[in-house]
C-alpha cells in the first residue's frame, strides 16, 4: 500500500533532510539531535532490525557531520551520540511490543474468521422451487470481526430462511451468531409457525446474552404463491415481481430486535405477500445500505434493483456486490451479507 511504503521511507527521507539543513545552517542552530527522529518513525512500521540498521545510520550521520562542524567530541556532540544511541534502544523496544502486540490481534482475527466460516456453512443453491444465491463480504482489515448471519433449511413446513445482524463486533459477536444459528437450525425444523421460531431464538438469545445486546432479523417462510417475513427490527428485504417493479416490504407491525422482547412489545406477527413464478427477494445486512461513497452518500439500494434482473440469481447477485463495492471507492467498513432468493417454475 501506498501509506507503507510511506511509512517505511519516511526515517530516510527525514534523516536525509536533517543532514542537509545542518550542513546548510553549520554549527550555529545545532540540528544534528533530530536525526532521533530517524529510528522514532522507523519503529512505528519497521522491525526491530530495521529500527536498529535506521540508529546505525544515524549515527553515520551524525559523526562525519559533527567533524565538519568541528564540534567532534565535545559535550554537546557527545551528548548527541548518547541521545540517538538511547531513542534507537526505545525505538526497538516499542516496535518490538507494536510486533507482538499485531501478531496477537492476526491471531485473533484468524480464529474469529475462522469461526465465521464454520458458523456460516454455504446455503443450498436450489430448494424446491427456490433458487438462491449468496454474497458475503468482510468488512475492511482494519474493521474488526463483524456479526452477519444467514442460513436457509428445507423443513416439513417449507422453506425457512434467517438473515440477520449481531450488536458489536469481535469474538463476542461471533459467540451470539452461534447461539441464534444453532437455535434456529433447530427451531426452524421443530416449530410449526414463525413466532415459534422467533420465540425459540429470544429464548436462546435471553438465557445465553446479558446486558441490553440484541440481534436484528428477519425469519422468513416461503410457501405456495407467498412468502412469509417476520422482521425484528431488521432493514425491510427488497421484493422485485417478474415485471421488474421493485419495493420494499415494510413489516406491518414493528418489530423489535431479538434480544430485547422483555423492554418491548410482543413479537410481531408474520407478514405475509405474495411470491409467485419469476419474482426476487433480496435479504441484505445494513453494511449494504449503510455503505457511502467519498461524499457521504449512501448506497442507493433501491436506483440498483434493476441489476438483480438477471436470470442467474448467483450472477445477479455478484453484478449488485460489484457495483456496490464501485460505489463506495474501496473497502467495506462493516460486513455485508446478501441473500437472493427467486421462485422459478417446478
Amino acid at each position: 500500500m501506498k501509506s507503507e511504503r510511506v511509512l517505511r521511507s519516511l526515517p530516510f527521507v527525514v534523516m536525509a533532510a536533517v543532514a542537509l539543513i545542518d550542513l546548510l545552517a553549520g554549527p550555529r542552530l545545532g540540528f544534528l539531535p533530530l536525526l532521533t527522529l530517524g529510528p522514532t518513525f522507523a519503529s512505528v512500521s519497521g522491525s526491530i532490525r530495521r529500527t536498529a540498521l535506521v540508529g546505525v545510520i544515524a549515527l553515520a550521520l551524525c559523526i562525519p557531520l559533527a567533524s565538519y562542524n568541528r564540534l567532534l567530541l565535545t559535550p554537546q556532540n557527545n551528548l548527541t551520540i548518547a541521545t540517538i544511541i538511547a531513542i534507537t534502544a526505545a525505538s526497538m523496544l516499542a516496535g518490538h511490543l507494536r510486533i507482538r502486540r499485531e501478531r496477537e490481534l492476526a491471531n485473533v482475527r484468524l480464529v474469529a474468521e475462522a469461526a465465521q466460516r464454520v458458523l456460516l456453512r454455504p446455503v443450498p443453491r436450489k430448494a424446491g422451487d427456490l433458487r438462491i444465491a449468496l454474497s458475503y463480504t468482510s468488512a475492511a482489515a482494519e474493521a474488526r470481526i463483524g456479526g452477519d448471519l444467514y442460513e436457509v433449511v428445507t423443513t416439513p413446513y417449507g422453506v425457512r430462511l434467517l438473515i440477520g445482524d449481531v450488536q458489536g463486533k469481535g469474538l463476542e459477536a461471533v459467540e451470539t451468531a452461534a447461539w441464534v444459528l444453532g437455535a434456529f437450525r433447530e427451531a426452524a425444523y421443530d416449530e410449526a409457525d414463525l413466532p415459534g421460531v422467533a420465540e425459540r431464538l429470544e429464548t436462546s438469545l435471553d438465557r445465553h446474552l446479558g446486558g441490553e445486546r440484541f440481534v436484528t432479523a428477519i425469519i422468513a417462510e416461503v410457501a405456495d404463491g407467498e412468502i412469509s417475513l417476520l422482521n425484528c427490527g431488521h432493514p425491510p428485504p427488497l421484493l422485485i415481481g417478474r415485471d421488474g417493479r421493485a419495493r420494499l416490504v415494510e413489516p406491518e407491525e414493528e418489530g423489535v430486535p431479538l434480544g430485547l422482547a422483555s423492554l418491548g412489545p410482543p413479537l410481531p406477527k408474520p407478514h405475509r405477500v405474495p411470491f409467485g413464478e419469476g419474482d426476487r427477494i433480496l435479504f441484505y445486512t445494513d453494511g449494504v445500505i449503510e455503505a457511502r461513497d467519498e461524499a457521504g452518500t449512501f448506497y442507493p439500494l433501491m436506483e440498483r434493483a434493476h441489476l438483480l434482473e438477471v436470470a442467474d440469481p448467483q450472477g445477479a447477485l455478484d453484478e449488485l456486490r460489484s457495483d456496490l463495492l464501485d460505489h463506495i471507492g474501496g473497502p467495506l467498513l462493516d460486513d455485508a451479507a446478501m441473500l437472493l432468493v427467486r421462485r422459478q417454475s417446478t
